[in-house]
């Protein structure tokens, strides 16, 4: 019954989202992918709202009831019908009486299940496509026949495109690159190769020191585009991903018909939101990196990889939880980033029952037995760093949506009243689960 009545309410929104969008002739910018969407969602929001009026997807609202809510400018009401009925009754008005002005709609679209995006695509009638990448092992695989099919899902965003439509596409993934042979729009490419239209360069990770501890501040690159360089910094965040995130941000930002300049000024805004890869101060003058709004093996990989490149004058510490969704690559995805932590890592900290794979392969990669702790829920592992830490380390901290890896860094904030602003899914809602 539950849902059949969700079945029925997002029909509904889908109508007035229909509605609302015919009566503003709105331009609507579609972001898909396996990683990266709601960051690239954000940085493009951050541009475009530079010089036109945007609406941009509330959190990783990507579903067939997420993208109306977004569209609507509603939020969830969980579990409560009362709650349901207003924001039908509000949607309703949004659709008929709403004289806002606006330019564009920013919406990220995901794929859990299939049918997801094709079902989207018959009706959300797109004027820009952005592809983020498509890695072997992405979220949410268990659910699809195998990764091809979850690959055509993804791409049936395309149809989506109206007839002066257009697509950016990632360079540097070979899955992404291929889509171009599935439509016949303008494709605009980013990525690190020098084939693409639009390219990053220089990355450098910036440093600060307090006291005799050295930690990172954020990262600086500069993005290349027809001759031209735009320089790029995003404070408090770390890993070179956040190219990936800023390239198409900048393409989108172009092809909506701004000049670099705008664009420039508009990427000194762009912070990325919480949970992705944000540097936030911990106990004892450690730091922690906090990128637990979900997982996958492509992501935890370049998680690591930035955890490795770091200087410090501590340890390196992962605090590390299951990754969902994989199928029946789950056993090698979990061992695999065992032993790809294992090689530099000095303490690892590991929580749910799929984590314990990630031990045998951080074992047989060379870490000591003795140094890898393990617990059954995110609170109780980040009441144990809280003695653990000490100045100078540096912990990442990486687990899958359904692990609640955010309760561990609570545990070691040095400023934990700052969660609320600083934190992913701290919601009221999310809370009680």
């Amino acid at each position: 019954m539950k849902k059949v009545c969700k079945k029925i309410i997002a029909k509904i929104l889908e109508w007035e989202a229909r509605i609302f969008i015919i009566r503003h002739k709105v331009k609507i910018v579609a972001i898909t992918g396996s990683i990266g969407k709601t960051s690239i969602k954000e940085a493009i929001n951050i541009i475009l709202k530079g010089k036109f009026k945007t609406r941009a997807s509330q959190k990783s609202y990507n579903s067939n009831l997420g993208i109306p809510l977004s569209i609507l400018n509603l939020s969830s009401a969980w579990d409560s019908p009362l709650g349901w009925l207003a924001n039908i009754l509000r949607g309703l008005k949004e659709a008929l009486f709403s004289r806002q002005k606006l330019d564009w709609l920013i919406l990220e679209v995901g794929a859990d299940r299939p049918k997801d995006i094709s079902d989207i695509a018959r009706w959300l009638k797109t004027d820009i496509v952005v592809f983020t990448c498509l890695p072997n092992n992405p979220p949410h695989l268990e659910f699809f026949p195998s990764l091809e099919k979850l690959i055509d899902e993804k791409a049936s965003l395309l149809k989506s495109l109206k007839k002066n439509g257009l697509v950016v596409l990632n360079y540097d993934d070979e899955r992404v690159k291929k889509l171009s042979e599935r439509t016949n729009k303008e494709i605009f490419y980013y990525g690190l190769s020098s084939e693409a239209d639009i390219k990053a360069e220089y990355p450098i990770i910036h440093y600060e020191e307090e006291g005799k501890v050295r930690y990172p501040s954020g990262i600086s690159f500069k993005i290349v585009y027809q001759g031209k360089n735009i320089p790029c910094r995003i404070p408090d965040s770390i890993g070179f991903q956040h190219l990936y995130i800023a390239l198409p941000a900048v393409a989108t930002g172009l092809l909506a018909g701004m000049n670099i300049l705008e664009i420039t000024e508009a990427m000194e805004n762009y912070q990325g939101p919480p949970g992705r890869m944000k540097i936030i101060s911990g106990l004892k003058e450690s730091i922690l990196i906090d990128d637990t709004y979900n997982s996958s093996p492509v992501a935890l990989d370049n998680a690591l990889d930035t955890l490795e490149s770091i200087e410090s004058s501590g340890r390196k510490i992962a605090v590390l939880g299951d990754m969902l969704e994989l199928g029946e690559k789950t056993m090698d995805a979990h061992l695999d980033a065992g032993r790809r932590v294992g090689k530099f890592c000095n303490l690892l900290i590991l929580v749910g029952f799929r984590a314990k794979l990630m031990a045998e392969g951080a074992i047989e990669a060379g870490l000591e037995e003795g140094r890898i702790r393990y617990f059954e829920d995110s609170l109780s592992a980040g009441i144990w760093l809280q003695n653990e830490l000490k100045k100078g380390d540096i912990a990442l901290f990486k687990a899958s949506q359904g692990i609640r890896m955010e309760k561990a860094v609570e545990e070691v904030m040095a400023e934990p009243e700052r969660a609320q602003e600083l934190l992913c899914r701290q919601e009221e809602e999310w809370k009680k689960r």
